[in-house]
């Protein structure tokens, strides 16, 4: 089975590697490919929403396209200033968090992390939606068997890599801007002649609808159509969300991947929209939109069917594609909330492959129960999709509209950057508003529902983990705070015939004190001497360079410098070793396996947090890191014991 994961997979990635943010960190055209692809490809299912939602008034298509394009504009210009003030990353939940509050950043975390597991849903939905608009009807039975097949697929492609993923992709990325650039070209020259009497036949439209309907009906019919075709605009805010993978400098690359993605989109959507109008696309049963507005545009060329299935195989790629910013920033902001203690502490783990290995397994796992609860349907699942996206897109405008207001005198272009956010937040607001008033009984309940259990979830593990502290805080004041005896004389070697101690511990504090005075307590007068081992883990909260990781390794040594410290001015022989890497377990075996070999008398202890009455989700919360190293050491025949800590 290793031998199979290492083959699908790849080996191990050594973080101690100088070049190691070089050869996994984005430029922008990558970032471009691997993040703007989920705004991009919302062109396959925004457009045709917004379209179908004006029925027999298409002619107002032309100002959707202009509010298309405005649209676009704004939150990209707002998103490009996110990643200016905020180049850490971290995106809605960030940014929530810092200016609006923990409570309004969870929310926005949890409508994220939703959004994200929707985004792989839709995504490999109208993928395999844009495929099926050619194949016979009876091959619809297969659908939902393939959509669940390319999710599993991807777990394993992002398994490897955040760079890996996206090089293999990256074809694909350029087949759709090549084929949907020449249809949308060719839709306007084709029917060049024709648009000056097409522009004054939808005035003429305008004028009749409003004559008969009155403005403010006419106004909210293309106020429903732009808000239920606000899947366009979803993915804009993927480059903020995942700066920390791009190539330094990160701000600059931002900026460049949000302009390459903004104007590819609002070229992309705008001239989709525009050209079902020039062709006079209809829907049709068993065919998207963009496959009847393709068949009109190719129908008269030379191997014009085969240009039509090429676009829409590329289309269909293109969306698995984008399925990819889903399985890349969903699992950081999840290890982001997973940092800040918001979620389970495994969620900010990497893998060997320095990927967010539990979280790529949720997103994935989220998405396929998704998927087999609306069978693909992908009217349902861009309802619930835009929903969640919309929530963070209002929360972050109104964290920035705020700062802008708050620090005014501070912030000579506050009045230019207020116009923005502030424009985004009414933008963004009455889209929400009206497709949960629009939508909520076809699939809008649910995604409130599953959001506000997330919330929910969120708090509870949230209180959890700060009962934890509170009783680890009560024992480092007991036992961190006593005045240290004189220290009799310098610092000894350890002698490899004395028994020794050797006690895998993390920050000092007053659970590795208690380590050493339960082992005292239990092996009176045995021990003469002390080694302290650790890990210094490498997770999504320090992997952002070299100098975090400088930092990370200079902290923990001196952690282990104050154990050391402790154990002589007690008079005992002391010492200690750390390991970098990205497992605690693994680390720490590989360590402990060396020291077994050179010091002989040496058993190995483990601190365990322990609860009064254990309950099922401990287990879940709190990693299992000490019984699965003694599990390995005993396997090895190595002495090893887990030492019960209690707080609560």
């Amino acid at each position: 089975m290793k031998r199979i994961r290492r083959l699908l997979i790849g080996p191990p990635r050594d973080v101690s590697d100088p070049q190691i943010f070089h050869r996994t960190s984005l430029i922008a055209f990558f970032a471009w490919v691997g993040l703007g692809a989920d705004g991009l490809s919302s062109s396959a299912y925004g457009p045709e929403e917004a379209y179908k939602a004006l029925g027999s008034h298409y002619h107002l298509s032309i100002v959707l396209v202009g509010m298309t394009a405005v649209t676009i504009t704004v939150i990209a210009i707002a998103y490009s200033n996110l990643i200016q003030h905020f180049p850490g990353g971290g995106g809605g939940y960030l940014v929530a968090s810092k200016l609006l509050g923990n409570r309004a950043g969870v929310v926005s975390g949890c409508a994220l992390l939703v959004d994200y597991v929707l985004t792989i849903t839709v995504s490999i939905a109208s993928a395999c939606d844009q495929i099926w608009s050619f194949l016979p009807l009876q091959w619809t039975a297969y659908k939902v068997i393939v959509e669940l097949s390319l999710i599993a697929l991807l777990i394993v492609l992002n398994l490897r890599g955040v760079k890996e993923s996206v090089n293999v992709l990256t074809p694909v990325f350029l087949l759709f801007i090549g084929t949907h650039a020449v249809a949308i070209l060719w839709a306007i020259v084709s029917h060049a002649t024709g648009l000056p009497a097409l522009f004054r036949a939808a005035a003429v439209d305008y004028r009749h609808s409003v004559g008969t309907l009155g403005f403010w009906p006419v106004a909210l019919i293309l106020l429903r159509a732009y808000s239920l075709g606000g899947g366009t605009y979803t993915g804009i805010e993927a480059v903020s969300n995942g700066v920390t993978m791009l190539r330094e400098p990160r701000v600059r690359t931002g900026k460049r991947t949000m302009a390459l993605m903004a104007g590819s989109l609002a070229f992309t959507a705008g001239g989709i929209m525009f050209g079902y109008l020039l062709t006079r696309s209809a829907p049709a049963p068993g065919k998207t939109m963009n496959a009847v507005l393709l068949e009109s545009l190719f129908a008269s060329w030379p191997f014009g069917s085969t240009l039509v299935i090429v676009s829409l195989v590329a289309e269909g790629f293109l969306l698995v594609v984008a399925a990819q910013a889903g399985f890349l920033d969903g699992p950081r902001v999840l290890a982001n909330m997973a940092v800040d203690s918001w979620m389970p502490h495994r969620f900010s783990q990497l893998s060997d492959r320095l990927v967010t290995k539990n979280g790529i397994y949720l997103m994935g796992l989220a998405a396929i129960a998704a998927l087999l609860y609306t069978r693909g349907d992908i009217g349902t699942l861009v309802v619930m999709y835009s929903i969640n996206v919309f929530i963070t897109f209002s929360l972050t405008e109104l964290g920035m509209a705020r700062h802008w207001i708050k620090d005014r005198a501070k912030e000579p272009r506050w009045k230019s950057q207020l116009a923005i956010h502030g424009t985004g937040l009414v933008m963004c607001a009455s889209i929400l508003v009206v497709i949960v008033f629009e939508k909520f009984a076809q699939g809008g309940w649910i995604t409130v529902v599953v959001t506000s259990a997330v919330i929910a979830f969120s708090f509870a593990v949230h209180a959890h983990y700060e009962e934890v502290r509170r009783g680890l805080r009560r024992l480092d004041e007991i036992l961190t705070s006593l005045p240290l005896p004189e220290r009799a004389g310098g610092s000894l070697p350890l002698d490899p015939a004395l028994p020794t101690a050797v006690i895998s511990v993390a920050s000092f504090s007053g659970f590795g004190l208690h380590q050493i005075l339960s082992i005292h307590k239990s092996f009176p007068g045995y021990f003469q001497q002390f080694l302290f081992v650790t890990a210094a883990v490498v997770d999504s909260g320090n992997f952002k360079g070299a100098e975090e990781l400088g930092r990370l390794e200079q902290t923990t040594a001196e952690q282990l410098r104050e154990y050391v410290a402790w154990s002589e001015a007690h008079g005992f022989r002391a010492g200690s070793r750390m390991a970098v890497g990205t497992e605690a377990v693994a680390a720490v075996e590989e360590l402990c396996r060396k020291i077994a070999a050179e010091l002989p008398r040496a058993i190995f202890f483990m601190g365990r947090l322990i609860f009064r009455e254990e309950k099922w989700y401990h287990r879940f919360l709190h990693n299992e890191t000490p019984h699965a190293i003694q599990r390995r050491l005993q396997f090895q025949g190595i002495q090893a014991m887990v030492l019960p800590i209690r707080v609560l």
